[in-house]
């Protein structure tokens, strides 16, 4: 059992779950707005042993080494990589922390909003239909990259609509090749897709300039990412085409900056975070502590 657990910011548990975490420390706190600095985070986490943070504040090595009592960090948001992780693990794990995420937990929701906003402008419901007449996604040449659970999940969405689908990934899934989607080298795929879906983890660019030439005019880009997949002078370059960028939040638009931008279209809401997203995180959340404390719930 934990000393002292601190949320230092808004992780999204659920009332029930917030009630539960007391069963692993004998003090809870829990904030309710984002800190703004190392400092305040240091501040906030002062001598307690166990650390809840999201995804929307950077835990690193200058609020870390001010809180030596910490012996866990419970990430309440995806965990892939440590080059995507918001918590600097390498050097928690050389501090003999714990760190664990949670993962698959908001995908549905941004399966629900890719195929809401493509249907929308294949079809032209409030705007002029994408290729001047309404359109199905039947036959649409969709290409994935970052064939993960949700680039995953939107690939197979999409193919039972009728799509076809192309993916680029780190290698060939054989699962993938069973459902009859095509492996290609990213270049291809951007070159003779219609539609471009980027799932990608955070800090992860794939796209530069040579790949904007390749994707062209005419395309359609979703960016489901927390980040931008691109670099953004050639991003720029390509928008000015007759092309149109999907996102969700400012985050993986790359910034407000773009927002009025006429070919943008972005939701400035995280799609994934849904109610029964929130079921699911909080489940985890506590399955995590549950097995690093030996705690049953």
């Amino acid at each position: 059992m934990f000393q002292k657990l601190v949320a230092i910011e808004p992780v999204s548990l659920i009332p029930s779950a917030e009630q539960k975490l007391h069963l692993f420390a004998e003090e809870v706190i829990l904030y309710r707005d984002i800190p703004g600095d190392d400092n305040e985070i240091a501040a906030r986490i002062g001598n307690a042993d166990a650390v809840l943070v999201s995804y929307t504040s950077q835990l690193g090595k200058s609020a870390l080494e001010q809180c030596p009592n910490v012996k866990y960090i419970g990430m309440c948001c995806s965990l892939y990589s440590p080059e995507s992780a918001n918590v600097d693990i390498r050097y928690a794990n050389s501090r003999g922390i714990t760190v664990t995420g949670i993962r698959d937990y908001g995908d549905e929701g941004v399966v629900e909003y890719v195929i809401s906003e493509l249907v929308r402008c294949l079809h032209g419901f409030d705007q002029e239909p994408w290729d001047g007449m309404a359109r199905e996604i039947t036959g649409l040449k969709a290409g994935i990259v970052g064939l993960g659970k949700s680039g995953g999940m939107i690939a197979d969405t999409l193919h039972f609509f009728g799509a076809e689908i192309s993916y680029f990934a780190r290698s060939e899934k054989e699962d993938a090749k069973a459902k009859g989607y095509y492996f290609m080298p990213l270049n291809d795929l951007l070159s003779e897709s219609e539609v471009v879906c980027c799932c990608l983890n955070r800090n992860t660019v794939l796209l530069h300039g040579p790949q904007f030439k390749k994707l062209g005019n005419n395309k359609i880009l979703f960016n489901t990412g927390l980040s931008p997949a691109w670099d953004e002078t050639p991003f720029l370059q390509w928008l000015e085409g007759d092309n149109l960028c999907y996102c969700d939040t400012v985050g993986a638009l790359g910034g407000e900056h773009l927002l009025n931008h006429p070919n943008v279209r972005c939701m400035q809401v995280a799609t994934g975070r849904t109610r029964q997203a929130f079921d699911r995180l909080s489940e985890k959340v506590l399955r995590n502590l549950s097995d690093y404390t030996g705690i049953n719930i």
